[in-house]
């Protein structure tokens, strides 16, 4: 008689264990939403719609790469109201879930490469001729790797995104005094910066080593926002910062994938990132062509061999 009481009570603490459990989810749930709504709101007041990349409407036929992995492209965009512009930044973030491990793959905008339809150009300029389609198909044509999403940064939603995911700034060691056409002055030496001044630093390339020493600074900021930012108390953020962002980004992810790789981006414990520059050392020549000016004539087997050899090991 006791023995068939206490199964009662069993059977009915269950339902009222599930129940509370669906609250727990809901309630996160919804707390996740109004960050991501407060953060959209916060950026809205400060945008301006006319000149905003995010409102322009993209194809863009994308799937996963042949390993099964998935590959953003990024583009760094500078367009001005209805202008047309080149992409000012070009990168593959790579992704391999079962492995968390991200990778990071920046193309040099001067790259002197066939682009389908309109022969041999900069690579930067495809964005220029046919938006994110055609420079996928690029990028499928030259070094055969297969890009399921892209994302197109306005740089404003850049300098959003560091001061609100880093009030004190980013520890950043500045290699040397910078300040032509990046709008703020860099003095050298370890220090932090806001979201102006990190743009400032990444944008960076009027010196002797011009483009190159611009992607490596980028890569480097990378790395040091995944190494600065990570954490549980920043995961939790995660709904803000994306609702802070997506104002300024024209994607063709969902908001619900992009919290996903974003998490693994942050975790601790999955991994880190690496990087490689497009072209490699010894792969590339830097005639002038006549109406491209100076070019990176690139050997595209040779690179796109290393690219795969970079994703896969």
């Amino acid at each position: 008689m006791r023995a068939d009481k206490h199964q009662k009570k069993k059977k009915r603490r269950w339902p009222s264990i599930l129940l509370v459990f669906l609250l727990l989810i809901g309630a996160v749930a919804g707390y996740a939403y109004f960050q991501f709504k407060q953060g959209v709101n916060q950026s809205l007041k400060k945008i301006n719609k006319d000149n905003n990349e995010a409102n322009v409407v993209y194809t863009f036929e994308g799937q996963k790469d042949q390993y099964g992995d998935t590959n953003v492209l990024l583009l760094g965009s500078d367009a001005r109201g209805k202008e047309k512009s080149r992409a000012d930044t070009i990168m593959l973030v790579h992704y391999n879930e079962d492995k968390g491990t991200y990778k990071i793959t920046s193309i040099m905008r001067d790259s002197y490469v066939t682009i389908p339809g309109h022969g041999k150009h900069k690579i930067n300029s495809a964005f220029a001729l046919g938006g994110p389609e055609l420079m996928r198909q690029t990028i499928k044509q030259n070094f055969d790797l297969d890009l399921q999403y892209y994302a197109i940064a306005d740089f404003q939603g850049f300098v959003q995104l560091i001061d609100e995911a880093f009030p004190k700034g980013v520890e950043i060691d500045v290699e040397k005094k910078m300040s032509e056409n990046i709008d703020v002055t860099l003095e050298p030496g370890l220090q932090r910066l806001d979201g102006a001044h990190l743009l400032g630093y990444v944008r960076f390339r009027h010196d002797a080593i011009g483009d190159f020493g611009r992607v490596e600074r980028q890569q480097k900021a990378v790395k040091a926002i995944k190494d600065q930012l990570g954490g549980f108390q920043t995961i939790a953020k995660l709904p803000k910062l994306i609702g802070v962002v997506s104002p300024y980004v024209n994607t063709n992810m969902d908001t619900s994938d992009t919290l996903f790789m974003a998490k693994d981006f942050l975790s601790d414990n999955r991994g880190s990132i690496e990087t490689l520059r497009i072209p490699i050392e010894n792969s590339f020549t830097e005639p002038r062509i006549k109406g491209e000016g100076a070019v990176l004539d690139i050997d595209v087997e040779k690179n796109k061999k290393a690219l795969h050899q970079f994703i896969t090991q």
